[in-house]
């Protein structure tokens, strides 16, 4: 299962948001930190600020910031939010799926992995990465994918 960039973009965005809860974090700030685009990266905010994940504040001096505790934010939710589909391949245009059974085993693959995501929040992602002691890019620092260190790495199969 390959996620998108706008879920990739999500968790960093609310990942770097989540890092500095003192202060308001601007999209530029947060566009640079990660080297990835503005344009991009407003979209993303906009989405998210709509869902309730994150709140913005208009006007000089404004910029965005949670829009709920880290606790409360459920990755699965957020990834079901993000995700337009789970399907991971095109059962219902196969002639043979009423009698294969990958699409029961399939369907059943994406469950347990919205599963794992629906056992974490925000705040454990924090947690487990210690966000707050540097491991997130500066906002003038570049980082090409700091979420690299928590993506599973496939294994062969036996």
């Amino acid at each position: 299962m390959k996620l998108t960039l706008f879920t990739d973009y999500s968790i960093r965005v609310l990942l770097f948001v989540s890092a500095r809860p003192d202060r308001l974090c601007s999209i530029a700030e947060i566009a640079r930190a990660y080297s990835i685009s503005q344009n991009h990266l407003m979209k993303v905010v906009n989405d998210l600020s709509r869902a309730g994940y994150l709140e913005s504040v208009r006007g000089r001096g404004g910029g965005i910031r949670l829009g709920k505790p880290p606790g409360e934010i459920n990755m699965g939710a957020l990834v079901r939010h993000t995700e337009e589909g789970f399907d991971l391949v095109d059962c219902a245009s196969c002639a043979i799926a009423p009698l294969c059974g990958m699409t029961a085993v399939l369907k059943e693959a994406v469950s347990a992995f919205l599963l794992v995501l629906d056992s974490y929040s925000l705040a454990d992602l924090m947690t487990k990465r210690r966000l707050g002691d540097g491991w997130l890019p500066a906002a003038s620092s570049s980082l090409p994918n700091p979420l690299a260190e928590t993506q599973a790495v496939p294994r062969p199969l036996p």
